[in-house]
């Protein structure tokens, strides 16, 4: 089945290949933001366990992974990257020159891509993180080869439904990977250190984890509407002699500056090794 050119962004039939947590994420954005009409969205899965998400959206299901790409033009494969190259045998022999295809799938290059698809397929790399799931993600998109840049305006417009999407060289989506994708764990740590030390000095749990946990949201507000560099807001934080830098100096002698770069670092290297690239020395 031949898939006709792609309509205007009102039309847009987008498909998933895969409807895990992250696949669903995207899809609840893409509709809440009205990007996308619940019905002209269809996710395909080997069962019903994680489609009957998709299905309580109003979104359309199928157990076919060639039904999707037969009847969407944008399509994202959010596979465990162990399963994607079968997946896109089992695809290629319906893909078009019309198709764009979205990999979600952390490790597998765009030129892994390229190869397993037909001639001049275009394909783009996203790098999403947990917070797309309250739509609120900060992610990342690389183009391969053949995308030109009206498809990846398209996705970028779509993704921003999501959260903050740049277009960076592929090279940055190992380091994306690092600082975001596992940069919420870093955050999530830091923010129950910060409310267990609030804890121990008398504060009850439940209140000392939501005043933590407000905090980073509005210090991260500060930052993207200020566009100030955090340093600046530190400082205007600090007053000579009062509390705040006589804390900050209790974390400098933790080392919380470098074990934090140590862990961008530590992450960052993992995601190579992933890919199969070179390991950091």
């Amino acid at each position: 089945m031949a898939v006709v050119a792609a309509p205007g962004l009102d039309q847009l039939r987008v498909g998933f290949v895969g409807a895990g947590r992250m696949a669903e994420a995207l899809a609840q954005g893409f509709i809440r933001a009205g990007k996308v009409e619940a019905q002209h969205i269809l996710a395909s899965a080997p069962s019903d366990r994680n489609l009957c998400h998709f299905r309580a959206l109003g979104c359309q299901t199928t157990h076919s992974n060639q039904e999707v790409v037969q009847n969407c033009w944008l399509v994202f494969f959010a596979t465990k990257p162990h399963v994607l190259p079968a997946v896109l045998a089992e695809v290629a022999p319906v893909v078009t020159t019309e198709h764009i295809l979205v990999s979600v799938a952390a490790g597998i290059s765009l030129s892994t891509l390229e190869e397993l698809l037909p001639p001049a397929t275009r394909v783009l790399r996203i790098s999403p993180n947990l917070p797309c799931v309250v739509q609120e993600g900060a992610m990342v998109m690389a183009r391969g080869r053949h995308t030109g840049n009206s498809d990846a305006e398209l996705l970028q417009t779509l993704l921003e439904a999501c959260g903050q999407c740049e277009e960076v060289p592929e090279a940055h989506v190992d380091i994306h990977t690092g600082l975001s994708g596992s940069g919420v764990a870093f955050v999530c740590a830091f923010s129950e250190a910060l409310a267990e030390g609030a804890i121990k000095m008398g504060m009850p749990s439940g209140l000392a984890h939501r005043i933590a946990a407000q905090t980073l949201l509005g210090t991260a507000k500060l930052l993207l509407q200020k566009g100030q560099h955090p340093a600046q807001l530190r400082t205007d934080v600090c007053t000579p002699g009062g509390t705040t830098i006589y804390g900050l100096h209790a974390l400098e002698r933790g080392g919380l500056r470098a074990a934090t770069m140590s862990a961008v670092e530590a992450a960052t290297c993992r995601a190579r090794e992933l890919s199969g690239k070179l390991t950091c020395h």
